[in-house]
């Protein structure tokens, strides 16, 4: 059976709502971190980087979130474009992009004294920085018009979307402050596989 570790709120919050919307059996095994057990021995045997989430499936240990979430995909078709389509590409800028990108630049805002010693400027560059990011999937949303992150099916990309925009609620300008993306985090809410998520989880108010 897949087992993911996970910690409630962390990056392994997307691959959880995958799971949920897909409806393969999974278990999910809390990392304990406010014990550093993402930091213990065991744990750095299963992702040397000391980071959450893991997949175990099978024989199969996975790191880093992206990659997980297109394992998934690949396994349980219905969450992804067919592949070598132009849809299958997009798919794949839009995955790479959150998070090397976007998901990169928060870490920034959420661990600024990694990057320096005046860490409140860090904090500050990185959110001006992810503002104009947001900017760019409020476009993405207009331009298509579809209700999902890539128009009208929804995918591998969404969980991962809703998360990073999760990210930026205690922002000045978090995403909901734009009217697509408010109304595409709330559809994407409103799925029942996410609210499934959150009450696991037990997510606090808000939740974007």
């Amino acid at each position: 059976m897949i087992e993911l570790h996970y910690f409630p709120s962390n990056a392994s919050f997307a691959p959880h709502v995958l799971l949920e919307e897909m409806g393969v059996p999974f278990q999910l095994r809390v990392v304990d971190r406010a014990n550093q057990e993402h930091k213990s021995a065991a744990y750095l045997k299963l992702n040397p980087n000391g980071l959450i989430p893991v997949l175990v499936d099978g024989d199969l240990v996975l790191y880093e979130t992206a990659a997980i979430l297109m394992h998934l995909a690949d396994c349980h078709p219905g969450f992804a474009p067919a592949s070598g389509t132009s849809e299958r590409a997009e798919y794949y800028k839009w995955m790479v992009w959150l998070t090397n990108t976007l998901q990169a630049m928060l870490i920034h805002y959420f661990y600024p004294d990694r990057m320096a010693s005046d860490g409140a400027e860090v904090k500050a560059r990185a959110e001006a920085a992810v503002a104009p990011m947001l900017d760019q999937m409020e476009a993405q949303l207009a331009r298509h018009g579809g209700p999902w992150f890539l128009g009208e099916a929804y995918t591998a990309v969404d969980p991962l979307a809703f998360m990073l925009c999760r990210w930026t609620r205690m922002q000045a300008r978090p995403a909901k402050a734009r009217p697509g993306l408010a109304a595409y985090l709330q559809r994407v809410l409103a799925r029942p596989a996410t609210q499934r998520a959150v009450a696991t989880e037990q997510l606090a108010e808000p939740i974007y």
